[in-house]
């Protein structure tokens, strides 16, 4: 995962020891010397996460990033404030003012690097969410913006899960005055519990006996309604490789132990308030997007969205000089279903066909059907490695298990996939999708049931 890290720090010897670690992980850096350095470049909209130095003359970091949450501008920019202040009281002052998290000098390499990562995830997801919303109807963005605003993070609703009974307790009086706390004390159930839906926060212990944490957290990404919920690792400091391991899982954050009260609060406050507005997003995209860009019987977004939709991403890809890859999908002798069974049941395949699709490719894909018995996604910031391995998933979600339809046997059915990558600056939307249909039309005549790339 790339992204662009703006550092905003007053002493060069700080600035330089930040961007070597970042640029180890590949991260692109930029940096500021000034907090009006650092606004100007965020209105230009160069940045994806900013690490922003606490101390600083003129204008501190807390001024900085308060300007930065309250422009439309920049509100969606995470702030990760860096302080030598330790204080339960600074750290409340950061997040009050809108940061999205915070770490103290010396900057723990491993903590850094959790943190970045984390925001990232968020702000790609963001991105993608609010392109989407200005692809349909700008309003959107304008109401999103306004449920930013009343966005709090109160009364959320989290399950603590940690076989140490009188341990849970002690974390749930943390939480409670505040929250509601469910505690279960079996992690073999957290995919079940989870599925209600009805949960903000996952706390997890790293301490299970002997059932592996980060199975918990992986049966729960497995879940429809929890694969955005944020989940929190509770850890020991020998537990460190292993928080590594559920970062790259997808955990979004972690705080060891001795568990400190004000942090523990400050980093569930900060994630319920992710989750409630992404949550907000994903309703405003919904809500304004009118019937015309969306296909009445899968409910994916229609060829009219998608081809405006690509557009705009390929032209983001660009500017921001990232991967984007685009993959059409067909199914094989979709004609002879309709033949042999009927239109209704051709109808009632493409419905589940969509059900599989969307629970196969990842939260910033966007799928739509393209025509017919023809399906589009758009993947971006995904390269060739990342795309291989969504199409290969949505290709054995449809030929692994048949198609139910009430019948005497289940259908079998199988899908061909070509996919394209943005290649050069001079690519145009039509030369990507022709080059994912020439890559189809090889998938078909190769025998179907298979994914083949344009340049394999």
């Amino acid at each position: 995962m790339t992204a662009r890290v703006l550092i905003v720090d007053d002493i060069p010897t700080n600035v330089r020891l930040l961007e070597a670690r970042l640029t180890a992980e590949y991260f692109e850096v930029l940096t500021a010397s000034s907090g009006r350095e650092a606004l100007a470049i965020c209105e230009r909209g160069e940045v994806d996460i900013v690490l922003l130095d606490v101390m600083m003359p003129e204008m501190d970091g807390f001024e900085v990033c308060r300007r930065l949450k309250s422009s439309q501008k920049t509100h969606h920019i995470p702030v990760l404030m860096i302080t030598a202040l330790d204080q339960p009281s600074d750290r409340m002052e950061g997040l009050d003012v809108g940061a999205d998290d915070f770490l103290t000098k010396p900057v723990d390499d491993i903590q850094l690097m959790a943190r970045v990562k984390s925001l990232v995830r968020l702000k790609a997801l963001t991105d993608e969410l609010r392109a989407r919303a200005l692809t349909g109807q700008e309003i959107a963005i304008e109401d999103a913006a306004r449920a930013m605003e009343s966005i709090n993070s109160e009364g959320g609703r989290i399950l603590l899960i940690d076989s140490d009974v009188r341990q849970a307790e002690r974390i749930r009086g943390y939480l409670i005055g505040f929250n509601q706390v469910d505690v279960l004390a079996d992690p073999a159930d957290a995919a079940l519990a989870v599925g209600s839906g009805n949960y903000e926060l996952a706390l997890v212990s790293m301490a299970l006996g002997e059932f592996d944490p980060l199975r918990a957290c992986s049966q729960m990404r497995t879940v429809e309604q929890s694969r955005t919920l944020p989940i929190i690792l509770i850890a020991d400091e020998a537990d460190r490789p292993r928080v590594v391991r559920g970062l790259d899982l997808g955990v979004n954050d972690f705080i060891m132990r001795p568990v400190e009260r004000n942090e523990l609060l400050a980093r569930v406050r900060t994630q319920i308030r992710r989750q409630r507005y992404a949550a907000e997003l994903r309703q405003s995209v919904t809500n304004t997007l009118a019937l015309a860009v969306t296909d009445e019987l899968t409910g994916l977004y229609n060829r009219r969205y998608f081809e405006r939709h690509l557009a705009l991403m390929l032209e983001k890809a660009r500017e921001q000089e990232r991967d984007m890859a685009l993959m059409l999908i067909d199914m094989d002798f979709f004609k002879a279903v309709n033949d042999t069974h009927g239109h209704d049941t051709g109808d009632a395949v493409l419905r589940e066909f969509a059900l599989r699709l969307r629970r196969s490719i990842r939260g910033v894909d966007l799928a739509c059907r393209f025509g017919g018995e023809e399906f589009v996604v758009l993947m971006p910031d995904t390269d060739y490695r990342q795309a291989q391995s969504v199409a290969e998933r949505v290709r054995t979600a449809v030929a692994e298990r048949g198609f139910d339809m009430s019948s005497s046997r289940a259908l079998s059915v199988t899908v061909s996939v070509g996919v394209a990558l943005n290649e050069s600056e001079h690519d145009t939307p039509e030369m990507i999708l022709k080059r994912a249909d020439v890559a189809l039309y090889r998938a078909k005549r190769e025998g179907r049931n298979r994914v083949v790339f344009d340049a394999a």
